[in-house]
């Protein structure tokens, strides 16, 4: 037997040699640059993840401003998604053939440059019929550099961390992508107030500005892939080869099991986040309650991350976490489509997404980092990204068939009055159209 002892950021292994009876020692050196490699992939994540939903909790604002309706509002998110599924497959092939610092780069870039380019869509001067096609460029370049960035976590944990930091290293990365989107909930509403967004730039400006420092920090601080000696013993082995890898997964039933739930569990989470200004507003809720709300389900979903990912790397109690998770974030879900239904619930309302954010994020690293181990040795960028091509692709369907099955608002609750823009729905000219997102039913039947 192998016997392993821990000290601070080193592990030694003594091995029985099958040569000699003597022990031979080998000692595996973890280095204090993995910290600032991991808080680069961070601000990447989260510079990122505010890109991606600048536009959500201001869909009204934002269709006022750029004279579109609110499924153009949508695709702005929805870019995200779509572009993920093939560049997906390419991240993971980068990754594996080319490294952890090459697929920083690219997404830095990407990430960089399609940001800068959505500040030129609100210049003076500029066109109103390019302004969205110019910003939906943007987008779209920033959606591409989402997979490089996301499927990285699993990657730089094996490489660079100990085996038993590696579930918390998965768990800080992870969590950066809805860290992102809390400060982007937070900040976009605060900073866009006006009815016709003349204030988007400001906050254009503030999501560019983070996510060049992050373009910066990757070019001239993440100077190799690997560490020069290896932190465990799995790091020294070499993962499959990608298509190797994927035929390896295609035959692997456990994996199927947990890359269609937990891409199931991550499509709902991104409708959720995608449409939650949408689904409140025409029940009364303002764009900042909309905002808090989102803020409230990712800061819940950070501190259920935290609690599991320390939990399991102490008791690898990966599969029971999983399933308690997954319970608790369906019964939650359900309860907030209820409670979104009714005026003057906001603390109802609150709760039940806070709770979905709880136990739906308790569940993303560590899923990340079982995907590595039913796996083992396909690569990790492979296993694991393959887990986010899948929420991708669900997501993509659940948002379009909730964007078909969304109704015009009843005469009652348009009587009633709306929250959307503080009111501006109601200008004759408005380009937004609140509708009802929490059920079901024929307008020909509305009285």
């Amino acid at each position: 037997m192998a016997d392993r002892s821990v000290s601070g950021d080193s592990v030694s292994l003594a091995a029985n040699s099958t040569s000699t009876s003597n022990l031979v020692d080998q000692t595996y050196q973890v280095y204090k640059r993995r910290w600032f490699i991991l808080f680069v992939i961070c601000l990447l994540n989260i510079s990122n993840a505010m890109v991606w939903i600048t536009f959500s909790p201001i869909a009204d604002v934002t269709a006022e401003k750029f004279k579109v309706d609110a499924f153009k509002v949508n695709v702005l998110s929805l870019v995200f998604l779509i572009c993920s599924v093939p560049f997906g497959f390419c991240a993971s092939w980068v990754l594996d053939t080319f490294g952890l610092r090459a697929s920083i780069l690219l997404s830095a870039w990407l990430n960089g440059v399609g940001a800068l380019l959505r500040n030129v869509s609100v210049f003076d001067g500029i066109d109103d019929s390019a302004r969205y096609p110019i910003l939906l460029l943007g987008q779209t370049l920033a959606a591409c550099a989402q997979p490089f960035v996301m499927f990285a976590p699993t990657k730089l944990a094996a490489l660079w961390f100990a085996g038993n930091q590696r579930a918390t290293a998965n768990m800080l990365a992870s969590m950066a992508n809805p860290l992102g989107i809390l400060t982007a909930n937070v900040i976009v509403p605060a900073m866009v107030t006006s009815c016709d967004g003349h204030d988007i730039p400001s906050a254009l400006w503030v999501m560019t500005g983070i996510s060049l420092t992050g373009t910066m920090m990757a070019t001239f601080g993440v100077c190799s892939s690997t560490p020069p000696t290896p932190p465990t013993a799995s790091a020294e082995e070499d993962s499959e080869k990608f298509i190797d890898g994927l035929k390896k997964l295609l035959k692997n039933k456990n994996y199927w099991v947990l890359n269609i739930t937990f891409g199931a569990g991550l499509a709902i989470f991104t409708s959720f986040t995608t449409f939650l200004d949408q689904i409140l507003c025409p029940k009364g809720y303002s764009n900042s309650f909309a905002g808090l709300c989102g803020a409230l389900m990712i800061a819940g979903g950070v501190l259920g991350a935290v609690v599991s990912g320390i939990y399991v790397d102490r008791s690898k109690k990966f599969a029971e976490v999983i399933k308690f998770s997954y319970a608790g974030a369906v019964m939650a879900g359900l309860a907030f489509t209820q409670v979104a239904r009714l005026r003057d619930q906001s603390v109802l309302a609150a709760t039940c997404i806070t709770l979905f954010g709880v136990f739906g994020f308790a569940m993303y690293p560590i899923s990340m980092e079982m995907s590595v181990e039913v796996t083992y040795p396909v690569a990790e960028a492979t296993s694991s990204g393959l887990l986010i091509v899948s929420g991708q692709i669900q997501g993509i369907i659940i948002i379009l068939v909730l964007q078909f099955l969304a109704q015009p608002l009843s005469p009652e609750d348009l009587a009633i009055g709306t929250g959307c823009s503080g009111g501006c729905s109601g200008n004759s000219t408005s380009q937004f159209t609140p509708q009802e997102w929490t059920g079901m039913y024929c307008t020909d039947t509305i009285k």
